[in-house]
């Protein structure tokens, strides 16, 4: 796919609004729209790669797969190997056994499960919950799974994209 600078734009558009929100800034208290607009740049990239693939006869399921975890998986093992060594540290016990079940969730991608299910009304801020923000990972990580495989039942199905 060759380089589009307008996604890079729209990226850019996207991700203001989901800083100034975590800055607490109260005009941007919906800023976390800019995920969701993540979410369809995400699904209209890996879509077109997909197609692209497809059409000339070069897609591979294993290679998908393969190509994301080799692009994932090194920044999250090592965002998740620090944050294990610094709440070692830093955290009480009971927050690190806390901090162990969410890095489980993290590795097998269903961490905005793990966090929609233990925070509670009354659950410690986000500051003291270091893997929160994978919860989106997991949610594209999730897509990334069932998505191509979504793509080649509908193409042995009949439809045509």
């Amino acid at each position: 796919m060759n380089y589009r600078p307008e996604i890079d734009g729209l990226r850019a558009m996207a991700i203001l609004p989901v800083v100034f929100f975590h800055l607490g800034w109260p005009l941007f208290n919906g800023g976390y729209i800019g995920v969701d607009i993540f979410f369809v740049i995400s699904g209209y990239l890996i879509s077109t790669l997909i197609i692209k693939e497809i059409d000339s006869k070069k897609f591979s399921l294993l290679k998908f797969y393969e190509r994301r975890i080799r692009r994932i998986f090194p920044a999250l093992f090592l965002v998740t190997v620090v944050t294990m060594l610094i709440g070692w540290f830093l955290m009480l016990p009971s927050d690190f056994k806390a901090l162990s079940q969410s890095v489980f969730s993290v590795s097998i991608f269903s961490s905005n499960i793990f966090f929609w299910l233990t925070n509670p009304y009354f659950s410690p801020p986000a500051d003291l919950q270091p893997l929160l923000h994978t919860w989106s990972l997991s949610v594209e990580e999730q897509f990334y799974l069932l998505y191509p495989a979504l793509v080649l039942l509908c193409l042995r199905l009949g439809f045509i994209f």
